[in-house]
């Protein structure tokens, strides 16, 4: 590289870096691609040297997150999928021609007739009159194409197609939410975002996306917990022999939030599997044990980063004393992210105790059990009034299990909280 030589901290300031970064757009002949290329700086040599290096860089490398993750489509460190064999390749380029027609930008002066046609097309077992304001519209066989559409899941394009019809159709996302057998469509489903790093950013979006449309019914969130399945087999963190569709999604996608933890950090992934779980946190029933212990270890995971996070603004701050050199990196918007991730995860926690505490007796213990979490949350300012609720909760049940007496089993916990469920006043929960 070139002559001009920069020190580790006058990277943030750099005006070449900032543009590089930044929201311009920059031309290939532009003579900045010469400037950039003529700074140099020396590489670290020690471990307090590469930590200065990490946080001097702190903001250039977020701005290009999300042009990297594009270049990637989601998908670094993930392994390359797979090209699947495509059975029938007129039936695969007639779908992309229909996505491609339906997505075709309304002209001036009249609307996309093949989005309108997507958006009001019937059930052929519906003989009620189409309006005369849609011209295009027609009818299929709305079990067929079901059935087409839980089969064919492991496409992009079929997942597409499957968001644009439940998003855009009103005749669709009835029928669908009315079925009697939703597993067949949450099961593959849930299977794009399990296998996560195996897929790129806009399918796993496109599937999670689907799951909050299906979550915004309160009556999908009350059957899913009345659906038991055996023995799923691409689910290999643990065996599950039983467990209800709902519980399992709930795995799937506090599995999928981690991954983005420890991965993409992206913060709207985040966002959209929480808001998820908010949904169906009312409607929770008769939740799986395993899946009570996620929504609690998922807590202690935030909880665990919020305290780090604190920790490392702390020594910022008291090495900014020694050294004027380095600026902060910014510990306080890294502070409110996680903390509002914390509160979106205590609402969610709250809402399901709030509603259904009678009907998970499992998510009573996992609280329990892990109650020290909790404390630093009590009198802390930003989280008070959503506490309230949850300090109760564990307040009243850990009263019961010490008169109960040490040594207890887990059956004898779990029919302690029964019975306590029965005796707490609902209008002591607000």
């Amino acid at each position: 590289m070139g002559s001009n030589s920069s020190r580790i901290g006058d990277l943030p300031k750099n005006e070449y870096l900032k543009k590089l970064s930044g929201m311009e757009s920059i031309s290939e002949n532009d003579p900045f691609w010469n400037q950039l290329l003529s700074f140099s700086f020396p590489a670290p040599t020690s471990s307090s040297e590469l930590k200065l290096l990490e946080e001097a860089t702190i903001s250039v490398c977020r701005s290009l997150a999300g042009l990297w993750t594009v270049f990637t489509l989601g998908g670094v460190g993930s392994k390359a999928a797979a090209s699947p064999e495509l059975s029938s390749p007129l039936a695969n380029q007639s779908l992309l021609l229909l996505l491609v027609l339906a997505n075709l930008t309304d002209a001036s002066d009249a609307p996309n007739p093949y989005r309108q046609a997507i958006m009001s097309f019937k059930n052929t077992q519906d003989s009620s009159p189409f309006p005369s304001s849609i011209p295009h519209a027609f009818q299929i066989n709305f079990n067929s194409l079901y059935t087409a559409l839980c089969e064919q899941q492991t496409s992009d394009q079929a997942t597409l197609l499957l968001y644009t019809l439940l998003h855009q159709n009103s005749n669709i996302r009835t029928y669908m939410l009315a079925r009697t057998d939703m597993e067949n469509l949450v099961l593959p489903i849930l299977e794009i975002l399990y296998h996560v790093e195996e897929r790129n950013s806009h399918h796993v979006y496109m599937a999670l996306i689907i799951l909050l449309i299906l979550t915004e019914d309160d009556g999908f969130n009350r059957s899913i917990h009345e659906v038991i399945l055996k023995n799923i087999t691409w689910y290999s963190e643990r065996v599950l022999t039983e467990i209800s569709l709902g519980s399992l999604l709930i795995l799937v996608v506090i599995r999928t939030i981690q991954y983005n933890m420890t991965r993409t950090r992206d913060k709207y992934l985040h966002t959209n599997c929480l808001a998820a779980l908010a949904n169906m946190s009312a409607q929770f029933r008769s939740l799986h044990q395993y899946a009570a212990q996620r929504i609690i270890s998922l807590f202690s995971l935030l909880s665990k980063k919020h305290n780090k996070v604190l920790e490392q603004a702390t020594q910022s701050l008291r090495g900014s004393l020694s050294s004027n050199d380095v600026p902060l990196p910014d510990y306080a918007q890294d502070l409110n992210v996680i903390e509002e991730v914390i509160r979106m995860m205590l609402e969610i926690i709250n809402s399901c105790l709030t509603n259904s505490l009678h009907h998970n007796p499992n998510l009573v213990y996992a609280l329990l059990y892990k109650r020290d979490l909790f404390e630093q949350f009590r009198t802390h300012p930003s989280f008070q009034d959503i506490m309230q609720n949850i300090d109760l909760v564990i307040s009243f049940f850990s009263s019961r299990l010490l008169q109960a007496g040490a040594e207890l089993s887990v059956e004898r916990v779990l029919e302690i909280i029964k019975q306590g469920v029965v005796a707490l006043p609902k209008d002591r929960l607000k």
